[in-house]
């Protein structure tokens, strides 16, 4: 029983203790909220003092603007009736001596010599030549004020309100060119908004935000209007989410509801497991490693069912998907075949990407191929591919090839090249990735998926994904469709 009443007593002690800290802990967070209203009364104080202290600054100055008006309208129209007062008595005294000067005449006996002299000066009185309408107005009327309203917007001045929950206009919003643009509304209008501020997640997840996200949000602040644009974005995941809130001066108002925009893009990476030995790859970039084929000999046969084509989670992906095999690995990539594929098949829709390469580079193609592919096949000569070529070999040209046939293009050499792909349609367009300029078309039918394909040879490439099909490629695909070079006029 002792034994028992000790591990009790343990107990109810350890129970204690713990009780005694969380006692203790809210204790010193009453205190700290204590200093923290303490503080924050004081500045918002601060803060009304300065904001009645400028609105008393603004309501002198506009007094004292008025006063002087007042004071000016009062100077210029005593100088104008002084002016014509001074003009009145002079006139009226001029004419007072020329009256008595005409009828001492009437009374003088020698009428008519002295007629003939005063008839004239009587004609040219000062008085004659006056108006007797005054210049100015002693009605001031027009300078006095009424400030009942203003009396009452003033006894209306309440503390600022939360703003109101924006709500974010899907049917406004609009995803192009990697381009998104989010447009929102208030419930109603309120002056008091200073700005907004506007976050948005990546995600593949189209619900709702989850507890847990795999993407952090990111912050657009300052917004002066009702939307907002972001450009120049990667769209490396299926969905982007979005929300929104209103600040005024003092405080931030609840986050809209989120809206999650789909942001359908072509992603993928390099399969370094099958690209030829001298190729240093790392997910989307490339390099020519003279040595690399000696180094990664001995890696081989562990490495070759480690491909990402042959993951198993391309079963869970819509197309564009993971290439899927027959066999646990392919083949690497031999002799002059400086080859290396994606790790993603293209088997409906249409599909862009970009390559920027190092336009010193020996030799450089980009394209699409077969899964077919052999391991000694070169990019452009056989079936099974179609590409773009750069020669920098003896002699610089660039071509396009298909089946060991091979077109000169006559067009300047870009720093990178986008790639069009129409799969539905048999369509594989090469751009000028800068100015959307089209360099060549090869129209057929594809008859199996394709898969991205590049080759280098003593030089660097870099691949750039998540890209929408340009709005400008779309345009000129639909104006070209009935023109596009085919296979056949390839010589």
């Amino acid at each position: 029983m002792g034994e028992f009443a000790d591990e009790s007593l343990r107990k109810i002690t350890h129970t204690l203790a713990m009780k005694n800290e969380e006692i203790s802990n809210f204790v010193c967070t009453l205190k700290q909220s204590l200093d923290n209203l303490e503080a924050n009364s004081g500045r918002v104080q601060e803060d009304l003092e300065s904001e009645f202290t400028s609105l008393h600054s603004v309501l002198d100055e506009m007094k004292e603007n008025m006063m002087t008006r007042i004071k000016q309208e009062r100077a210029s129209r005593t100088y104008e009736l002084q002016s014509q007062l001074s003009a009145c008595s002079k006139a009226l005294e001029s004419s007072e001596e020329l009256l008595e000067l005409a009828n001492q005449t009437l009374c003088s006996s020698e009428t008519d010599g002295f007629t003939q002299v005063t008839d004239p000066l009587v004609t040219m009185a000062p008085a004659f030549r006056l108006s007797l309408k005054a210049k100015a107005s002693d009605n001031m009327s027009h300078l006095m004020v009424d400030f009942s309203q203003e009396r009452g917007m003033l006894q209306g001045l309440r503390f600022l309100p939360v703003p109101a929950t924006p709500e974010i206009q899907v049917s406004e919003c609009q995803v192009c060119d990697n381009t998104v643009t989010v447009v929102w509304s208030l419930p109603e209008p309120d002056s008091k908004i200073d700005h907004y501020i506007l976050e948005h997640r990546r995600t593949n997840h189209e619900g709702p935000p989850r507890i847990r996200e795999d993407y952090p949000w990111m912050v657009v602040e300052g917004i002066k209007e009702l939307e907002h644009t972001l450009t120049g974005l990667r769209f490396d995941t299926r969905y982007l989410t979005f929300r929104v809130r209103a600040c005024n001066k003092a405080v931030a108002g609840e986050f809209s509801e989120p809206v999650t925009l789909e942001t359908h893009a072509f992603n993928f990476k390099l399969d370094a497991a099958s690209s030829h030995q001298n190729l240093k790859v790392e997910d989307l970039s490339v390099e020519w490693d003279s040595t690399g084929g000696k180094i990664q000999d001995i890696r081989k046969e562990k490495n070759r069912t480690n491909s990402p084509m042959h993951s198993p989670a391309r079963s869970a992906l819509m197309s564009p998907k993971r290439a899927p095999t027959a066999r646990p690995g392919r083949d690497r990539f031999t002799a002059e075949s400086y080859t290396v594929l994606a790790d993603t098949m293209i088997d409906a829709g249409h599909q862009y990407w970009e390559v920027r390469f190092d336009k010193e580079s020996k030799a450089f193609a980009v394209g699409v191929a077969l899964r077919s592919l052999g391991r000694f096949d070169q990019l452009g000569k056989s079936s099974a591919s179609w590409c773009i070529h750069l020669n920098n070999w003896l002699q610089q040209s660039l071509t396009a090839k298909h089946n060991n046939k091979a077109r000169t293009l006559d067009c300047p050499i870009p720093n990178s090249i986008g790639v069009y792909v129409n799969y539905d349609e048999g369509v594989l367009s090469f751009y000028n990735a800068k100015t959307k300029q089209l360099m060549h078309t090869f129209k057929t039918k594809f008859q199996q998926p394709v898969i991205p394909a590049f080759m280098v040879w003593n030089g660097s490439f870099s691949v750039v994904t998540g890209l929408q099909v340009p709005s400008v490629v779309q345009s000129g695909q639909r104006k070209n469709s009935g023109t596009s070079s085919s296979n056949a006029s390839l010589t």
